[in-house]
């Protein structure tokens, strides 16, 4: 597997949103079938590209995109956030998450403290997380334990959306 990490372009960030929307439904559509709701909206990536410290990344293998990750890079801090990591639907389980997470780890030396999320139903996520990159549960939020940065009506027990329901985890991977 010969793939590279490069910041996505302009040219590029249509395919790279859709296919990080692919990616999310599907996920979602393998663990509670056919889903009418859009489990991850344009405007959610959007806003995490808006976000100060952004860097979006596309990996790429034979001049396609096989995936890609938004960070958010803080470096006076060095508590830096996984916002988004995806793989191409049909060519996960291939190591290619674990290609991007590495060669994001690699590009970002000083970092201290990565910290990302999934929710509760994403059990492909919690492995790749916790037993193939190295990161910690270190919170679940839901219904009794709210995320305090998350406006109230996108709390667990408020979504309509299949899963969330169940709420979130939130991992930390320490240097």
């Amino acid at each position: 597997m010969s793939i590279k990490i490069q910041i996505v372009t302009d040219k590029d960030l249509p395919a790279f949103k859709r296919d990080m929307q692919e990616a999310f439904q599907k996920g979602a559509e393998a663990e509670y079938g056919s889903i009418t709701e859009e489990i991850l909206p344009e405007s959610h990536i959007n806003a995490s590209l808006s976000k100060p410290g952004c860097i979006a990344y596309a990996a790429i293998e034979n001049d396609c995109i096989v995936g890609g990750a938004i960070v958010q890079i803080n470096s006076e801090t060095r508590h830096n956030h996984l916002d988004f990591l995806y793989v191409k639907h049909g060519i996960q389980s291939k190591g290619v998450g674990k290609t991007i997470w590495a060669e994001i780890e690699r590009l970002h030396p000083d970092t201290e403290v990565w910290e990302t999320g999934t929710p509760y139903f994403e059990k492909r996520n919690i492995h790749f997380y916790v037993n193939k990159c190295g990161f910690h549960i270190v919170e679940y939020f839901n219904e009794k334990h709210p995320d305090p940065h998350q406006p109230e009506e996108d709390r667990p027990g408020t979504d309509d959306t299949p899963g969330f329901e169940h709420g979130f985890f939130r991992f930390e991977k320490r240097k």
